[in-house]
């Protein structure tokens, strides 16, 4: 049965300012916690993202807490964009502030299309316990990208007309240490009608990591 999502609104220092976050649970004591990052600042992306509010769903449906942020200069946090250089400093600071509320716990990361891309480029300073990413947007990662070494769930819409699916897929199979990769047939970048296929995905790849049911 799927747990009932509690948010409350929060605010933690960014390099930029304050950064302007919610704070997803279902109530209990969280065992990890999971920060997610979500699409373009330009195009409209907030961390109220429809995408991005589905990860932090099937992480809190797994046992953990999940924080969701605006980067700079989205909503109420301080700042104007940067690029996705500013925005990657605003995703450690997240990280920092969630491994100092929340100490001792395994950390998860995890980000929708521009967001995808800044979690990528994060990881191997954060090293989180596990990573998800959707729709990445490859051309974005910074030159200094790493492929990451802990378990990597990608999930990709097949019609997908803002990230093309194929060369992402090519992308990931080429890696030293290629993501679980789940195409999602007939899906288009905004996943419309398919949120629950997501949810389930993630709540798949995951289970095992959190001793939950892979069927929840």
């Amino acid at each position: 049965m799927t747990q009932a999502v509690r948010s409350q609104g929060a605010s933690l220092p960014g390099p930029a300012g304050e950064i302007e976050a919610a704070v997803d649970s279902a109530g209990a004591a969280p065992v990890a916690i999971a920060v997610l990052c979500h699409p373009h600042p330009l195009q409209q992306g907030t961390m109220q993202n429809k995408v991005v509010t589905t990860l932090a769903r099937a992480f809190v449906r797994l046992g953990a807490t999940a924080v969701r942020f605006n980067f700079r200069g989205v909503g109420g946090s301080a700042g104007v964009h940067a690029n996705g250089v500013g925005e990657r400093d605003d995703a450690l600071a997240a990280v920092r502030w969630a491994r100092e509320r929340w100490p001792g716990l395994p950390l998860y990361l995890g980000g929708f299309s521009f967001g995808a891309a800044v979690a990528l480029g994060v990881t191997a300073t954060v090293e989180p316990r596990g990573l998800v990413t959707v729709a990445p947007p490859i051309d974005r990662l910074p030159s200094s990208f790493a492929a990451p070494h802990c378990p990597w769930l990608l999930v990709q819409g097949a019609a997908d007309d803002v990230v093309p699916a194929a060369p992402v897929v090519a992308w990931a199979k080429a890696l030293p240490a290629p993501p679980e990769l789940v195409v999602l047939d007939g899906v288009g970048h905004f996943f419309h009608g398919q949120l629950r296929a997501l949810e389930d995905a993630v709540t798949r790849f995951f289970a095992a990591d959190f001793g939950a049911p892979a069927e929840a």
